[in-house]
Protein backbone atom coordinates (compact mmCIF):
# COMPACT_ATOMS: atom_id res chain seq x y z
CA UNK A 1 0.00 0.00 0.00
CA UNK A 2 1.51 3.32 -1.00
CA UNK A 3 0.79 6.30 1.20
CA UNK A 4 0.38 9.76 -0.28
CA UNK A 5 1.93 12.86 1.22
CA UNK A 6 -0.20 15.99 0.94
CA UNK A 7 2.40 18.36 2.43
CA UNK A 8 5.76 18.17 4.16
CA UNK A 9 7.33 20.89 6.25
CA UNK A 10 9.63 21.63 9.17
CA UNK A 11 6.99 20.70 11.77
CA UNK A 12 4.72 18.06 10.23
CA UNK A 13 4.18 15.69 7.35
CA UNK A 14 0.55 15.64 6.25
CA UNK A 15 -0.70 12.41 4.66
CA UNK A 16 -3.96 11.30 3.09
CA UNK A 17 -5.45 8.38 5.05
CA UNK A 18 -5.81 5.18 3.03
CA UNK A 19 -8.41 2.56 3.90
CA UNK A 20 -7.69 -1.19 3.61
CA UNK A 21 -8.43 -1.04 -0.13
CA UNK A 22 -5.82 1.70 -0.60
CA UNK A 23 -8.45 4.38 -1.24
CA UNK A 24 -8.43 7.84 0.29
CA UNK A 25 -11.89 9.39 0.38
CA UNK A 26 -10.36 12.78 1.21
CA UNK A 27 -7.89 12.59 -1.68
CA UNK A 28 -10.67 11.64 -4.10
CA UNK A 29 -12.70 14.61 -2.80
CA UNK A 30 -9.65 16.87 -3.21
CA UNK A 31 -9.06 15.70 -6.80
CA UNK A 32 -12.67 16.47 -7.73
CA UNK A 33 -12.26 20.06 -6.48
CA UNK A 34 -11.42 22.97 -8.77
CA UNK A 35 -7.77 23.92 -9.23
CA UNK A 36 -8.27 27.13 -7.25
CA UNK A 37 -9.86 25.17 -4.39
CA UNK A 38 -7.01 22.65 -4.47
CA UNK A 39 -4.52 25.52 -4.27
CA UNK A 40 -6.27 26.86 -1.14
CA UNK A 41 -6.26 23.43 0.49
CA UNK A 42 -2.59 22.83 -0.23
CA UNK A 43 -1.66 26.33 0.98
CA UNK A 44 -3.36 25.61 4.32
CA UNK A 45 -1.73 22.18 4.57
CA UNK A 46 1.72 23.65 3.83
CA UNK A 47 1.18 26.41 6.39
CA UNK A 48 0.47 23.80 9.06
CA UNK A 49 3.29 21.51 7.90
CA UNK A 50 5.84 24.30 7.98
CA UNK A 51 4.77 26.29 11.07
CA UNK A 52 2.98 23.70 13.16
CA UNK A 53 0.04 25.94 14.06
CA UNK A 54 -2.83 27.76 12.45
CA UNK A 55 -4.20 30.36 14.82
CA UNK A 56 -7.22 31.28 12.70
CA UNK A 57 -10.13 29.15 13.97
CA UNK A 58 -12.01 29.83 10.75
CA UNK A 59 -9.28 27.82 8.96
CA UNK A 60 -8.37 25.10 11.48
CA UNK A 61 -10.27 23.94 14.51
CA UNK A 62 -10.40 21.19 17.12
CA UNK A 63 -13.70 19.31 16.71
CA UNK A 64 -13.34 17.20 19.87
CA UNK A 65 -12.21 13.60 20.38
CA UNK A 66 -8.73 14.35 18.97
CA UNK A 67 -10.24 15.22 15.57
CA UNK A 68 -9.39 18.50 13.83
CA UNK A 69 -10.80 20.16 10.72
CA UNK A 70 -9.03 22.14 8.05
CA UNK A 71 -11.65 24.59 6.80
CA UNK A 72 -11.46 25.99 3.28
CA UNK A 73 -14.56 27.92 2.25
CA UNK A 74 -17.35 25.34 2.68
CA UNK A 75 -15.02 22.33 2.43
CA UNK A 76 -13.93 20.49 5.56
CA UNK A 77 -10.99 18.10 5.80
CA UNK A 78 -10.95 16.07 9.01
CA UNK A 79 -7.63 15.01 10.46
CA UNK A 80 -5.77 13.83 13.53
CA UNK A 81 -2.24 14.21 14.89
CA UNK A 82 0.17 11.30 15.29
CA UNK A 83 3.06 11.17 17.73
CA UNK A 84 5.57 10.84 14.88
CA UNK A 85 4.94 14.42 13.65
CA UNK A 86 2.32 13.38 11.15
CA UNK A 87 -1.15 14.68 10.50
CA UNK A 88 -3.46 12.23 8.77
CA UNK A 89 -6.30 13.62 6.62
CA UNK A 90 -9.14 11.15 7.07
CA UNK A 91 -12.17 12.38 5.14
CA UNK A 92 -13.64 15.48 3.55
CA UNK A 93 -17.02 16.94 2.72
CA UNK A 94 -18.72 20.16 1.67
CA UNK A 95 -20.56 21.88 4.50
CA UNK A 96 -24.21 22.43 3.60
CA UNK A 97 -25.67 23.43 6.98
CA UNK A 98 -24.48 25.35 10.05
CA UNK A 99 -24.07 22.16 12.07
CA UNK A 100 -21.42 19.56 11.33
CA UNK A 101 -22.94 16.21 10.30
CA UNK A 102 -22.12 13.69 13.05
CA UNK A 103 -21.56 10.96 10.43
CA UNK A 104 -18.56 12.88 9.06
CA UNK A 105 -16.89 13.05 12.46
CA UNK A 106 -17.72 9.37 13.01
CA UNK A 107 -15.91 8.55 9.74
CA UNK A 108 -12.86 10.44 11.00
CA UNK A 109 -12.93 8.61 14.34
CA UNK A 110 -13.21 5.23 12.62
CA UNK A 111 -10.36 6.09 10.25
CA UNK A 112 -8.19 7.19 13.20
CA UNK A 113 -8.92 3.94 15.05
CA UNK A 114 -8.21 1.89 11.92
CA UNK A 115 -4.97 3.77 11.21
CA UNK A 116 -3.69 3.26 14.76
CA UNK A 117 -4.58 -0.45 14.75
CA UNK A 118 -2.93 -1.02 11.37
CA UNK A 119 0.20 0.88 12.44
CA UNK A 120 0.44 -1.19 15.63
CA UNK A 121 0.18 -4.38 13.55
CA UNK A 122 2.76 -3.03 11.11
CA UNK A 123 0.42 -3.28 8.14
CA UNK A 124 -0.32 0.36 7.29
CA UNK A 125 3.14 1.20 5.90
CA UNK A 126 4.01 -2.37 4.95
CA UNK A 127 5.31 -1.53 1.47
CA UNK A 128 7.30 1.48 2.70
CA UNK A 129 10.32 -0.66 3.63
Amino acid sequence: MNFVIAAKGAKFTIEWYLDQRGISQAYVFFNKSSTSQQDKVLALFFLMAEHGKIYNMTKFRHEGDAIYAFKIDQDRYFSFFCKDKKIIITNAYTKKSPKMPSKEKEKALLARKNYIERCQKGTYYEEEN
